[in-house]
């Protein structure tokens, strides 16, 4: 079942995506050659919980972080701690907040130093893929209309999209129905309908879509070790169009 938001319960999640876009704003200021994962992971949760927050994915399923750090061929769920990032790399952050039992979500995948052209053209174009995905996110859509925009964009670029690992529905949990492939037919799906939050996030690959877990039993990579960048926010549907909530 699609669970709808009240205005009010849109205020609290508007407030939990504040939260994590300052807890990015920070990592992103803070990134470069020489810091390791871990001590971008030890700002996000001080800035995290400074607001008043509790980070939304220290302890979720286990997992030890308040971010996930994923580098290169590294597609999700890294783990952050003594990794030192180098320059050239990518490195992809993705972070939440609770506010009130209320969940925000949200991740971007930042250069470290200077990158490979196809690396900045792979940041881009998975970023133009979220925003054609988010500029479907109005009343009277289809679901799978965001999956398919997701979609277009990145293969028509010639890149690779994750299959595996979707976006999902948001709210009092971290993951709520429905999921939300990016990847799928237009003009399918459940109609979306105001007050619906959705948490549309691609993860696109410079090589073939296929992916594996490491033995960690979190990080995922690509398996033919091609990079991967990943972006997200929480998205609501409303009336007057898409409402970004993970926005400072």
């Amino acid at each position: 079942m699609i669970i709808t938001k009240s205005p009010a319960e849109l205020e609290f999640m508007r407030e939990a995506g504040r939260v994590t876009a300052a807890a990015l704003v920070a990592v992103a200021a803070a990134v470069r050659p020489g810091v390791t994962t871990g001590e971008l992971d030890e700002l996000a949760e001080r800035v995290i919980r400074e607001a008043g927050a509790v980070p939304a994915f220290k302890g979720y399923h286990g997992f030890p972080g308040t971010l996930c750090t994923s580098i290169d061929e590294q597609v999700v769920h890294g783990i952050p701690g003594e990794r030192v990032l180098r320059e050239g790399e990518i490195l992809s952050v993705d972070c939440g907040a609770i506010v009130e039992g209320y969940y925000g979500d949200s991740a971007m995948t930042f250069p470290v130093g200077k990158v490979s052209g196809q690396a900045r053209r792979l940041l881009a174009v998975t970023r133009a893929s979220l925003e054609a995905g988010i500029a479907r996110c109005v009343p009277g859509m289809r679901l799978h209309d965001i999956s398919a925009a997701i979609q277009a964009v990145a293969e028509s670029a010639g890149f690779s999209v994750v299959r595996e690992y979707v976006g999902h529905g948001i709210g009092r949990s971290m993951h709520e129905d429905p999921q939300v492939p990016n990847y799928g037919q237009a003009g399918t799906g459940p109609t979306l309908k105001p007050g619906m939050v959705l948490a549309i996030e691609p993860m696109i690959n410079a090589g073939a879509a296929d992916v594996r877990p490491l033995d960690d039993g979190w990080t995922v990579v690509t398996a033919d070790g091609a990079l991967s960048a990943h972006f997200e926010h929480t998205v609501a549907v409303t009336e007057a169009g898409p409402l970004i909530l993970t926005l400072e």
